[in-house]
């Protein structure tokens, strides 16, 4: 199998688009919680949101999920939705504002490229919460080749990283 060109380096992605069961509830955790901007709503079916009033992130709709169930395990489908954040303290804002609204993390893990929290949206779609490090700080192993890794999160440490 011939390998063709690789991808252009400045290519994206540009948004995700998630079905939910409860267009209210999503925006209830996406705009209340982690605080994105609602940019437009189309009634009960569909409603796009944005950080920093780009047209859209991330894209709601009901059109083929109203008042429905998460897929059960053991299926395919979309693992997570993961939102970058662009420095560690604006990552600490966004695990205060998670926590102060009583939402458990699944998880929080250091990748050495990047410091990752884990937690699921009301419709139990994965999320990941994350910020690089700059790319001179990211593990590197003798022979040149990217070495991430996963241990835990100091997650106090990342906490006291919040700016105030």
């Amino acid at each position: 199998m011939s390998q063709s060109p690789a991808v252009h380096a400045g290519t994206r992605i540009g948004h995700v688009h998630l079905k939910v069961a409860d267009l209210d509830r999503a925006l209830g955790f996406y705009c209340g919680v982690l605080g994105f901007e609602l940019m437009q709503r189309m009634g009960s079916g569909a409603a796009f949101i944005s950080a920093g009033g780009y047209h859209h992130h991330i894209g709601l709709n009901t059109w083929e999920s109203k008042g429905g169930s998460p897929p059960p395990p053991g299926t395919t489908g979309l693992y997570h939705t993961a939102i970058l954040y662009p420095t560690r303290s604006s990552l600490a804002d966004a695990l205060h504002r998670v926590l102060t609204a009583g939402i458990a993390l699944d998880g929080a893990s250091d990748h050495g490229v990047s410091e990752a929290l884990y937690l699921r949206d009301p419709d139990q779609n994965g999320v990941e919460l994350y910020w690089d490090r700059p790319k001179e700080q990211w593990p590197f192993g003798p022979d040149g080749k990217l070495a991430m890794f996963t241990k835990r999160l100091d997650v106090e440490d990342l906490l006291r990283q919040r700016e105030a």
